[in-house]
């Protein structure tokens, strides 16, 4: 089950999302979604859990819950929308 979880510290990192929801089950991946020109964290990302059961008990867990100052959000990954680019390959006009 894939979760997105959002705003999160600036300084968070891959290993320190992933030890926050271990407790809660096998966590598959992490991806931390960072700026494209700095490469700096945009204080959101994605965490996929090995099961349903595991995912809704971390959404239950830590939805709300303070984390460094910040409430974090946690709630089931949407389908990525397209978000109507440009329709075919080629340079800008």
């Amino acid at each position: 089950m894939k979760l997105y979880v959002g705003n999160f510290s600036f300084d968070t990192t891959e290993r320190s999302l992933r030890e926050l929801f271990e407790p809660f089950g096998t966590v598959t991946e992490v991806k931390l979604i960072t700026d494209r020109e700095t490469g700096e964290s945009r204080g959101f990302g994605f965490v996929t859990m090995g099961n349903v059961a595991e995912g809704n008990a971390a959404i239950k867990g830590l939805d709300g819950k303070d984390k460094g100052g910040r409430k974090l959000k946690v709630n089931e990954a949407r389908p990525k929308e397209d978000r109507g680019g440009r329709p075919f390959p080629g340079p800008r006009r």
